[in-house]
């Protein structure tokens, strides 16, 4: 991969501040057409740059800064950067020009414009038709994933089908409705499901056939989802609730309940999820690729610095599960800070908080060198989902987590409501959780209340939360937004376009 790398990025010089939107001078195109898009090797390296975008600090970091830190799951620490502290506190007069909600657009757009080179140039190539359809399947999810991310956010933004290649390329209006938005997160994703494969065994850094129907399963409940539960523009979207929760359904049934699928699994040992040196276990239906061999950060992380606080300044240890085992692991900045409420609102007996969330570091004997002391901001339970014991410095290989076959379980589950088969996969996740099974003979709407709830637990700290606030209704509730008496979610449904790209682009009103 990294060899496809150096060479795409031999060819694309122009490529940033193209597929960023907001231009200064003229450009002179994204590639050089006399020279590539030649050979197979070309259309690989083109493929794999696409998925680059997404490494990047700024793109990775706003995973968590708008998938958590702006809910009750996390908090910044006190001098952390202005703009993480404004998605805190839900300053809204400084969404505008907020640097991580910019630069959150500036790379979904690059990932965009990448993808649009790909499903321009690769199906009039000479290769294996069978490249083809996997190079462009591909592009077309990536494509639908970025502006998934998109929609969910901001609502309405400029759609982007070719390449940017001029300044007047960069103008585009806004989608004329939610419709025409979500539309093609759709066609992309089902043109996905027609070419891709599936994997044998999970690719790290690469999506196949699951990963896109497990994405247009999501797709679908986040439509009917926040149409049922009478969200601002998506109640006004023209499309039947129920038949989008079966297409969920029956999208989400195509990885969980499908003998043709046997590529990706629940995983029975909940530790092993989680396990830096696993990042092709059967969880993963996509998960980023970052090494701690890489040369600058996005090649490696330095994700688990985020999460752990400041202990020694030296290498520290974390006990696994019920084991006697000690992993060793670096300490860190304290950057994502655990809420205490959060940590207290597991049920008792929950190893997703008992083994996953730390309450006590230790030395390389065994002994305690620090404790999670509840009201004392210097201490925290932190996340260790995210901890590399082969660390190299600050280096890791610890990856953001961003689609897993739970998440597509819980997902069949709500759409479907209480059936056997949505109580088998919620109990899965509960049993092997340490808990009891879901409460038997609920109704439709208690079920998928509790289905939900399990989704805050199973999925914490992986950028989740605020999507399934946002599809319910019930952003508001969130503690900052109370606190200003904020009492629905009509006005924070959506982020503002950021200014770096109205300031730029007439024709966004």
């Amino acid at each position: 991969m990294r060899e496809a790398m150096k060479k795409i990025f031999a060819f694309t010089l122009a490529a940033l501040c193209l597929a960023a939107c907001n231009l200064n001078e003229k450009p002179y195109g994204f590639y050089s057409e006399g020279s590539f898009y030649k050979t197979e090797a070309d259309a690989q390296a083109a493929t794999m740059y696409i998925y680059d975008a997404i490494n990047y600090l700024e793109y990775s970091r706003a995973i968590v800064f708008l998938g958590g830190m702006n809910t009750d799951e996390l908090y910044p620490k006190g001098d952390a950067q202005s703009s993480t502290k404004d998605l805190d506190s839900w300053t809204m007069e400084n969404f505008k020009r907020n640097i991580a909600l910019g630069n959150f657009f500036k790379y979904s757009f690059i990932t965009i414009n990448r993808a649009n080179a790909v499903i321009q140039n690769v199906p009039g190539m000479e290769m294996d038709q069978d490249l083809i359809n996997r190079y462009t399947g591909e592009a077309y999810f990536m494509r639908a994933y970025s502006y998934f991310n998109l929609a969910r956010n901001f609502g309405r933004v400029p759609i982007h089908k070719e390449v940017v290649s001029t300044i007047d390329d960069t103008a585009a209006s806004l989608a004329e409705s939610l419709d025409e938005l979500w539309g093609l997160i759709i066609s992309d994703l089902e043109a996905a499901i027609t070419r891709l494969p599936y994997y044998p065994k999970p690719e790290p850094g690469r999506v196949d056939k699951a990963a896109a129907q497990g994405l247009l399963a999501k797709a679908y409940l986040y439509l009917a989802s926040a149409k049922e539960n009478n969200v601002a523009q998506y109640r006004d979207m023209s499309f039947d609730v129920d038949t989008y929760y079966a297409k969920a359904v029956e999208y989400a049934g195509a990885v969980v309940d499908n003998p043709q699928q046997t590529t990706y699994a629940f995983d029975p040992d909940l530790m092993h999820i989680f396990d830096v040196d696993y990042p092709d276990g059967p969880e993963h239906l996509f998960i980023m690729s970052m090494d701690r061999t890489g040369d600058t950060e996005g090649q490696y992380s330095k994700i688990s610095k985020m999460y752990i606080p400041y202990i020694a300044g030296g290498t520290v240890y974390l006990k696994q599960g019920d084991t006697d085992e000690y992993i060793p692991t670096h300490d860190g900045w304290s950057e994502y800070k655990t809420e205490d409420a959060f940590y207290n609102s597991f049920e008792t007996g929950d190893l997703r908080r008992d083994w996953l969330m730390v309450t006590k570091v230790y030395d390389a004997g065994g002994n305690v060198v620090w404790t999670y002391t509840p009201g004392n901001d210097a201490t925290y339970p932190f996340c260790r989902k995210f901890v590399d014991p082969q660390f190299s410095g600050d280096k890791t290989s610890t990856k953001p987590f961003l689609m897993r076959y739970s998440d597509i379980a819980l997902t069949y589950a709500e759409a479907a409501g209480p059936t056997e088969k949505a109580y088998e996969l919620v109990n899965f996740i509960r049993n092997r959780a340490g808990l009891g099974d879901l409460a038997t003979g609920l109704s439709k709407e208690a079920f998928r209340e509790a289905v939900i709830r399990e989704r805050m637990y199973e999925l914490a700290f992986e950028g989740n939360i605020t999507y399934d606030l946002r599809r319910t209704g019930k952003l508001h509730t969130v503690k900052a937004l109370a606190e200003q008496g904020v009492t629905s979610d009509d006005d924070i449904v959506f982020y503002p376009i950021p200014a770096s790209e109205t300031d730029l682009n007439p024709n966004i009103k």
